[in-house]
């Protein structure tokens, strides 16, 4: 699905279910950091190797984190009129301006500091 067939799909499933009263902004914004905690609960006191074994079972789990994650991100940018695909697209073309190739490969360096 495209951006904006995602984001079609999450209003519909609010919007029929008349929370949109409910949708502030900040609460909406709560409710995408309090996802993105549960998501990170899941990655929480893990190596890297013990996070790859972990989501050999529990990878529907951790998606699902995701999709709340992505759920709420939608209706924020929809409600707030973001076109979340112009803003990233912006946004990628702003982070390939202050990490070039020739300069930031290899490197967990900010862009100020290569």
């Amino acid at each position: 699905m495209k951006i904006e067939e995602l984001t079609d799909s999450v209003v519909a499933f609010r919007d029929a279910r008349n929370w949109k009263q409910f949708h502030t902004s900040k609460d909406m914004l709560l409710s995408l950091s309090i996802e993105v905690a549960e998501l990170t609960e899941h990655f929480q006191w893990k190596s890297e190797d013990e996070i790859k074994e972990y989501l050999q079972e529990e990878r529907e789990q951790v998606g699902n984190e995701l999709a709340d994650v992505l759920y709420w991100v939608l209706l924020l940018g929809h409600d707030l009129g973001i076109d979340l695909s112009a803003a990233f697209t912006r946004k990628m073309q702003q982070n390939e301006a202050k990490y070039p190739v020739e300069k930031s490969r290899g490197s967990a360096a900010k862009y100020d500091k290569l």
